[in-house]
């Protein structure tokens, strides 16, 4: 079984990277195919009836008839392909569904994933992934073991029979091939069992004695069950118990926090660490290299558009294409899929950093957030939580400001507020325990980690001095007209000043 598949990657190294740096020096002309091929596929779809796609001449004119869509937007064709109709927004019908955080209206949205997007984007870039691994590091022996995937669970679809939905590791799961699932662990049947509590304790009775070469999940997991493994075996390190471990794939959240940790935990600052910029909506990109940066993937079937992010709300945005892009400017990235994602605001930003190849890093998300854990906590969430807690609480909140606190050798994650009141309640716990509820009632992403403590412990809560916000507000020049103060920050620098101006 190793050996075929070595063989295997050794003649997929030698076909697939030459195309790929063909398709770095010609980026423009590897998207226009993109583009015309998607055209070509969904001209007969409803959606593609709708807004004349068989009738489009060019790119521009693609700009001028779609407008560009949110998840909110496009809901209503999304749930016409969940009940079952075929031909909706991409040929033939969709019967896969990746969870993603809500929106406002939602606790989860449900995100199309067709075969061609299964295979020639999601399962593509794994592929390719490995191929540049391979390329930087020959002796690699990634297949001489397994391959440790913390992943998540699916859940049957409710409204149709043949319709199933899940985060995307588990709808990846569902879908490997019949040779990948023998080279890896743990089993399916542990890997997608839907009790985060139950599986953890599974995962590391059934991979302990595994020779695990390699690991691939979101840093919040991975450390969780890196220290159970280690409690279970009462190793010093990861070293020790899987001494052929040599490369971790993670993505989802900023990783530099964890780096240090994980070279704690796992003993050896020689390991090989690489980012993928997987999405429920598309494999974006690839660390391909020790270069920090992603390189943008070209030819997975997404036709990428990219906006300024000050213009973006804005009333006719312009939307540039790979042909046009800068250094340096923050754009909101827009997609349209090989699963029928049509000019589709993806609620990321990043900024390139080379334009041969189009390297780039993620610089946040269209709107405020904290995704230290892969929880990816929006403001809508917070204020309606915010909300309703005080409902329930009888207080009055004035101000606010949330942050993460970091995982750390000892202690777990969590959030961290800063809460100006009015009038504060009677009971500050019960204030915390309510806030903690309806965050996880309307957004699941939040409230899987919050399972049984496992990644987030409850939020922590500063009760400030009254006029603290206004002082800080003085203090950095952002009184009066639009300025406000960011309610939640994927870092603690704000939180930190706030507390600090309340002391």
């Amino acid at each position: 079984m190793f050996s075929f598949v070595n063989s295997f990657m050794s003649w997929y190294l030698k076909k697939r990277i030459p195309i790929m740096e063909n398709t770095f020096r010609n980026p423009a002309k590897v998207q226009s195919e993109v583009f015309y091929n998607l055209i070509e596929e969904a001209k007969n779809t409803a959606f593609g009836l709708e807004y004349n796609l068989g009738n489009l001449q060019s790119i521009n004119d693609f700009q001028d008839q779609v407008p560009l869509f949110t998840y909110d937007q496009i809901k209503p064709y999304i749930l016409k392909a969940m009940h079952g109709e075929s031909d909706v927004l991409w040929p033939g019908e969709i019967t896969w569904f990746a969870t993603s955080s809500g929106t406002t209206s939602d606790k989860s949205k449900f995100i199309p994933v067709s075969y061609e997007a299964l295979e020639e984007c999601h399962l593509k870039g794994v592929r390719d992934l490995l191929a540049w691994y391979y390329f930087y590091n020959p002796k690699a022996k990634v297949f001489q073991g397994k391959g440790l995937i913390i992943g998540g669970s699916h859940s049957v679809n409710e409204l149709s029979p043949n319709s199933y939905s899940g985060d995307l590791s588990a709808v990846l799961m569902n879908n490997l091939p019949f040779i990948a699932t023998q080279l890896v662990t743990p089993s399916r049947d542990i890997s997608l069992m839907p009790n985060w509590n139950e599986k953890l304790t599974k995962m590391i009775d059934s991979t302990y004695q595994e020779n695990v070469t390699n690991i691939s999940g979101v840093p919040t997991w991975t450390l969780l069950l890196l220290k159970g493994i280690l409690k279970k075996t009462g190793a010093k390190n990861i070293k020790e118990v899987w001494p052929n471990l040599e490369l971790y794939i993670h993505g989802g959240v900023n990783f530099q926090p964890y780096k240090k940790q994980f070279e704690q935990l796992i003993g050896s600052y020689s390991m090989q660490y690489r980012e993928t910029y997987n999405a429920s909506e598309g494999f974006l990109g690839i660390q391909d290299s020790d270069n920090e940066d992603m390189v943008l993937m070209l030819d997975y079937g997404i036709f990428y558009e990219f906006v300024k992010l000050e213009e973006l709300d804005g009333a006719n945005p312009t939307s540039y294409w790979i042909d046009n892009v800068e250094l340096n400017v923050n754009y909101a990235v827009i997609i349209s899929t090989n699963a029928g994602l049509w000019r589709y605001v993806l609620g990321d930003t990043i900024m390139f950093t080379s334009l041969k190849p189009h390297r780039f890093k993620i610089t946040g998300r269209t709107k405020n957030f904290i995704n230290a854990f892969g929880e990816e906590l929006m403001v809508e969430n917070a204020e309606k939580a915010i909300t309703i807690a005080q409902d329930q609480c009888n207080c009055q909140v004035s101000e606010f400001t949330a942050g993460p606190v970091y995982l750390s050798i000892e202690n777990k994650g969590r959030h961290e507020w800063a809460i100006e009141f009015d009038k504060e309640p009677d009971n500050l716990e019960h204030f915390i325990d309510v806030l903690d509820k309806e965050l996880q009632s309307c957004n699941s992403d939040y409230e899987a980690k919050r399972q049984a403590d496992l990644a987030l412990l409850k939020p922590i809560v500063h009760i400030c001095r009254p006029g603290t916000f206004y002082k800080w507000m003085n203090r950095n020049d952002k009184l009066g007209g639009q300025h406000k103060v960011p309610k939640l920050s994927n870092n603690r620098k704000i939180l930190e000043e706030i507390i600090d101006e309340s002391k």
